[in-house]
């Protein structure tokens, strides 16, 4: 493995969690590839780079010679130019993201030129509002589109509802508690699977977040009952959830969003 492959730095890491983490990664030396909210960038590390001490064996050890890649969605907003923000979950017998919670801050990593989806607003009318429904870090590319498309006091409503099993694997929480106080057209509804295992007694909401839209959680915190005529959803997360969600949004006159038709549902899975 050659050391010029690696063209970017680590600026940033943040563990939220054992599992979940931020890396903000920098080009070294050329220039940001530009990119649209909700697009994918890919980052890479040789097959020789460590592994972090508490994850798992590599279900099929990596060549050490070879480039690892994996695509993960950008988190940061397509005005910055500086780094791209990255939020990424351990997957203990992985390749790729053992080896990212390996990493520290100056670190060299290897960053796609180019980026890559469709999963995007740019198919969705200006007036419609948009709901973003995610688990874990199938949030990520929300964060991106909030940042760079959310204009506060505006009439286009937006929301997103976010599950994951603990509180601490709520991530960018604060960031979207505060969007929400500081833009009246911005609700963010979050959920926990486990709260028995909370160390502090949980007060929001519980359960999985197709249960939460079908309580209406969404339609009370706009004042609006979301519809087919007015709104966009977008899904993201695991299969378990998007299937759920598509099949209660179905149920609801929306349709999904493909090549062949046009709908008002978009969908992202986790692979």
């Amino acid at each position: 493995m050659v050391d010029s492959s690696l063209n970017a730095i680590v600026t940033s890491k943040v563990e939220l969690s054992p599992r979940v983490m931020t890396l903000r990664v920098a080009a070294n030396g050329w220039e940001m590839p530009d990119f649209t909210p909700g697009q994918f960038g890919v980052l890479g590390l040789p097959g020789s780079a460590p592994r972090a001490p508490w994850s798992e064996a590599e279900l099929t050890p990596s060549d050490p010679d070879k480039l690892i890649r994996r695509p993960y969605s950008i988190t940061s907003s397509s005005k910055t130019r500086e780094y791209m923000e990255f939020y990424i979950s351990m997957l203990s017998t992985g390749a790729l993201t053992p080896r990212l919670f390996a990493l520290k801050v100056g670190d060299p990593i290897w960053l796609g030129p180019k980026t890559s989806g469709i999963f995007t607003l740019n198919q969705v009318p200006k007036e419609k509002h948009i709901v973003m429904v995610a688990t874990g870090t199938g949030l990520a590319p929300y964060i991106s589109m909030l940042t760079t498309e959310l204009q506060c006091g505006s009439d286009r409503k937006f929301a997103v509802l976010h599950g994951a099993y603990h509180s601490w694997d709520l991530g960018y929480r604060s960031e979207l508690q505060t969007m929400q106080f500081l833009c009246q057209n911005f609700k963010y509804i979050s959920t926990i699977d486990r709260p028995d295992e909370e160390p502090v007694s949980w007060g929001g909401k519980t359960g999985w977040v197709q249960e939460v839209w079908k309580s209406g959680a969404v339609a009370d915190s706009w004042g609006l009952k979301p519809t087919p005529e007015n709104t966009h959803v977008f899904l993201c997360g695991v299969s378990g959830m998007v299937n759920a969600m598509l099949e209660a949004l179905n149920a609801e006159g929306f349709v999904e969003h493909t090549k062949q038709q046009e709908g008002q549902i978009h969908i992202e899975r986790f692979v």
